[in-house]
């Protein structure tokens, strides 16, 4: 079982910025492939980005340009730098863990082929 805790969500004005933060358990954190998923009210838990163990990222293309996925294995850790936030990037983001066997590319966008997920850490962009 892999614990997920995300962290850093808050308000920020539209055109800001804010980096949130996740840890997973677990020693062989380097050969996760970690993601970052959104989900606003009334709608679909949708993908923002991954990075791979290989180090290789994938991002949705609302995002692609203005959020950067790092990760630290040193430290457990992911990060997603959030810049040029919009209104509509407003909502509840949450970290999913991919150990081993990892998702292969085309899977990965699928939030239900994910196993473990942190509680979410809210985002709130004011206009």
């Amino acid at each position: 079982q892999v614990q997920v805790v995300e962290s850093g969500g808050g308000v920020v004005q539209a055109g800001g910025s804010l980096t949130l933060s996740c840890t997973a358990s677990g020693r062989t954190f380097n050969t996760y492939t970690m993601g970052w998923f959104r989900q606003a009210p009334g709608k679909e838990r949708e993908f923002v980005a991954a990075k791979r163990n290989t180090g290789a990222t994938v991002y949705a293309d609302s995002v692609k340009g203005r959020f950067t996925i790092s990760r630290d294995n040193a430290k457990n850790s992911v990060s997603l730098h959030m810049n040029g936030l919009k209104p509509e990037d407003a909502a509840v983001y949450y970290c999913a863990a991919d150990p081993p066997p990892n998702l292969i590319l085309s899977s990965l966008r699928d939030p239900g082929r994910w196993d473990y997920w942190g509680q979410g850490t809210r985002v709130t962009v004011s206009s």
